[in-house]
């Protein structure tokens, strides 16, 4: 059974720096793929970036590429997303996912574990 928890959620002005961190625990074999999703209030939950083969393969929606970056530590069990040059649009709640493949890594439904999420609000 994998469990996730999320931390780093803040309140920063535009332009800002963030690191959010999701600890996992479980099955490796479960959690070969991890992934940060947001949703803001009153949209669908989306991908923002994702990571595979614990590094082999990173990837980032169009509107975060160039800004935020997906790692593991070398022990596997923590997954970050470093965000910088935030905009207020990047205001929303961020949660992390796991799973065993990432085909469709924007899909919410790819990925079978979930965290609870954390903050981020991005003030202009």
């Amino acid at each position: 059974h994998v469990q996730l928890v999320e931390s780093g959620g803040a309140s920063v002005q535009a332009g800002g720096s963030l690191r959010l961190s999701c600890a996992a625990s479980g099955p490796a074999y479960s959690r070969a793929s991890m992934a940060w999703f947001r949703q803001a209030p009153g949209k669908e939950r989306g991908g923002v970036a994702a990571i595979y083969r614990h590094g082999d393969f990173t990837y980032y929606g169009d509107s975060v590429r160039g800004r935020f970056t997906i790692a593991q530590d070398n022990a596997k069990t923590t997954a970050y997303l470093q965000m910088t040059s935030l905009k207020p649009e990047d205001s929303a709640m961020y949660f992390c996912a796991a799973g065993q493949t990432c085909g469709n890594w924007w899909k919410a439904s790819e990925f079978g574990y979930w965290g609870q999420g954390t903050q981020v609000t991005v003030s202009s």
